[in-house]
């Protein structure tokens, strides 16, 4: 067969077409699994490296290089962590080292740094050319100003000079230890004023205590002077038939007179003298029934001229305990917990109830009394005797002695600060309820009594629940302003309405008053002071950091009573004491139950109220016992007894007592705390004391 060429190149042609037809539906097939491929490829890409991840600066130490500080710690690479001050930092480390910029002025300022367990302090100050100062400031140094204060105050029995010196240490640590520097050195001693009082002056709280303070002794001299007070005596003393009701009387009457220590020992002791004396008591047991119930009584009731300097202590002490807001507890509502553990002013006002009782006494005052009822002596003549002179709280001449006078602005002060406390305190839960969305009618007293359930539903609804919450919630400083301005208004009233004085005369008198709380505020406003230099160098946190490992927590209570009992005697002042240890002992026995063994907080909680009581009650013991306190030499010179015999026969009973309370709350705390264990320790000790008046304790006739 022949073909022609014109055939051969149709066929050519045709071929080409089908294979380019075979080509395109290749490329239409396989061009899905390309880009499938190509998608897998970009899906197994390998991912970018993450940042690292900063790691926490376990042990930092800050050295200077070139006048710039740097962190140094070893084996660290790249961003790190460091705690300066209780905030992190991030730094960024290159073998090891790390800048940082403290931005810092010529004055300077302290930085803490976490280092591992323990901490670190540094001071940086700017200099002149640009470069930094730093200086170490070894941590155990905090512990100098409060140790200074009450070192000195041993050694010169002087508690305002003393905590002034402290002050200043704390200030001149504070800035660096320029020893080098005249001009610092004496800023350090402006900053004691400048900075440290007036702070603690530039308080709402502070300021509180102190106006509180002074209206309360305001109206303790107007009251006295218009005779009110000498009413209530009179109508007391005529109840006093022998020796038993007179002693009776007198102790009846310290305790009625609850709310000063000072008016207190002044007015009953100067009152009930004739009659003790026509009844053959001695002075020197005048004195110690007048003494062991002005600070006792006046420590642990709930309105009285301590309350408010024990307000503002606790209230200091809790400020410095990180996050205790959680545990949703005021300055009051502490107070109010912690007197379970108050067994030493318990136990001395019963004991005395047991002297008076039982007819007996022990020791120097047994041979005091003995001496009195056979002779009629009831003052020992001695050498040496007091020459110092008392403040004249005996009415003006004519006033009529009406209790009334008295016992109205008292009784006003009780009821105000109660409404005080409600009123606040259920304004505070009605705020609460709005913030929680929870619902209540108005913020009326009714309506937020009624809602209060909504709060504290874990815990029940009962009344008392529901109170505690409404006081723990109040604020007291506010209702004890309110309660003392309604005092001292009464009194003023009462006393121009009697036309016992004038208003001049009146005013006067409040202002008397108003002086008598001055040495008290002096020593408040330093104490506080002295507390912000041990909250500047961290002290609590250095004898955290040094006692949280070795320190067992339940032994705190019978350690911290010791210490308190030696500093108050030491310097007889029960008030400069608790200013000085509850700064410190307050966020140390709380860090130490969360350190140690990690106490549960119910727990944590009973001993940090065990702490809190056994340092009020060891300083009034150690009041008791010391010969420069100032309620013990008041004592003496109002009941008109030498002061060397009132300490001589007095310290045999305090000790006594103290003793057993030391004991008693050694128990409880091993126990576990709680109301029911304290009242059974409490009916315990009482027992106790009971048999050593009955075994050693001899028949006054």
């Amino acid at each position: 067969m022949v073909f022609s060429p014109d055939i051969a190149i149709l066929q050519n042609n045709e071929e080409k077409m089908n294979i380019r037809k075979i080509l395109a539906f290749l490329v239409i097939c396989f061009t899905p699994t390309l880009v499938f491929c190509r998608q897998d490829t970009l899906v197994l890409a390998p991912a970018p490296a993450p940042p690292p991840i900063p790691q926490v600066v376990e042990n930092p130490t800050v050295t200077l290089e070139n006048g710039r500080p740097v962190v140094v710690a070893s084996g660290v690479e790249g961003p790190g962590i460091v705690v300066i001050n209780e905030t992190e930092d991030t730094l960024d480390f290159k073998n090891g080292q790390a800048a940082w910029s403290p931005g810092v002025d010529h004055r300077g300022q302290l930085f803490l740094f976490n280092a591992g367990k323990g901490h670190k302090m540094y001071h940086a100050a700017a200099r002149k050319d640009g470069t930094i100062r730093l200086r170490h400031i070894p941590l155990w140094l905090s512990v100098l100003p409060p140790l200074i204060a009450i070192a000195l105050a041993l050694i010169f029995k002087e508690v305002l000079v003393s905590l002034f010196l402290g002050i200043w240490v704390g200030a001149f640590i504070a800035g660096g230890l320029r020893i080098e520097s005249l001009y610092y050195f004496l800023l350090s001693i402006f900053d004691a004023i400048q900075k440290y009082v007036i702070e603690a002056l530039n308080d709402s709280g502070h300021l509180s205590i102190i106006v509180f303070s002074l209206m309360i002794g305001g109206m303790v001299a107007v009251i006295s002077r218009n005779g009110g007070m000498a009413g209530v005596v009179k109508a007391l003393s005529r109840y006093a038939r022998s020796s038993r009701s007179a002693q009776f009387i007198t102790w009846l009457l310290g305790v009625a007179i609850f709310f000063d220590d000072y008016a207190n020992t002044l007015i009953v002791g100067n009152t009930m003298r004739p009659v003790t004396d026509k009844y053959r008591i001695s002075r020197a047991k005048l004195a110690y029934l007048v003494d062991s119930t002005a600070a006792p009584v006046a420590a642990i009731a709930f309105i009285t001229t301590w309350i408010g300097a024990e307000l503002g202590y606790i209230d200091d002490g809790i400020h410095n305990i990180a996050h205790f807001e959680e545990q949703n507890m005021t300055a009051y509502a502490i107070f109010i917990g912690s007197l379970k553990y108050a067994f030493y002013p318990i136990l001395t006002l019963a004991f005395m109830l047991m002297l008076i009782y039982m007819r007996r006494d022990f020791g120097p005052m047994f041979k005091s009394e003995v001496h009195a009822r056979n002779t009629g002596e009831v003052q020992p003549v001695r050498a040496g005797g007091h020459t110092e002179s008392v403040e004249d709280l005996s009415p003006v001449e004519g006033a009529p002695l009406k209790w009334y006078n008295a016992a109205v602005p008292v009784l006003l002060v009780i009821l105000v600060t109660i409404f005080g406390l409600l009123d606040t305190g259920l304004l505070s839960c009605y705020n609460e309820l709005v913030e929680k969305g929870l619902p209540v009618a108005s913020s009326g007293w009714g309506d937020t009594w009624a809602g209060l359930s909504a709060l504290i539903t874990d815990e029940g609804s009962g009344f008392f629940v529901k109170l505690g919450k409404v006081i723990g919630a109040a604020d007291s400083y506010v209702a004890l302003l309110w309660a003392s301005l309604t005092g001292v208004i009464a009194a003023i009233l009462l006393t121009l309405r009697a036309k016992v004085m004038r208003i001049g005369p009146a005013i006067s008198t409040l202002i008397t008053g108003f002086k008598t709380m001055l040495p008290a505020i002096m020593i408040l406003t330093l104490a506080w002071s002295l507390a912000a230099t041990t909250e500047t160098l961290h002290t609590a946190t250095y004898l955290t950091g040094a006692l949280a490992d070795s320190l067992n927590p339940f032994l705190l209570p019978p350690i911290v009573f010791a210490l308190a009992a030696v500093i108050s005697f030491s310097t007889g002042s029960s008030w400069s004491t608790m200013a000085i240890l509850y700064p410190i002992v307050i966020p140390l026995t709380w860090a130490i139950c969360h350190h140690n063994n990690g106490l549960p907080p119910e727990m944590s909680t009973e001993l940090l109220l065990n702490v809190i009581a056994v340092t009020l009650a060891a300083s009034v013991l150690g009041d008791h016992c010391s010969p420069i306190s100032d309620t013990t030499i008041l004592s003496s010179l109002a009941s008109d007894c030498n002061h060397i015999e009132h300490v001589r026969t007095q310290l045999p009973y305090a000790l006594t007592v103290g003793a057993v309370s030391l004991v008693a709350g050694g128990v409880t705390t091993g126990l576990g705390g709680g109301w029911a264990i304290s009242f059974v320790m409490l009916l315990a000790s009482l027992g106790v004391l009971f048999l050593i008046v009955r075994r050693f304790g001899k028949r006054v006739e």
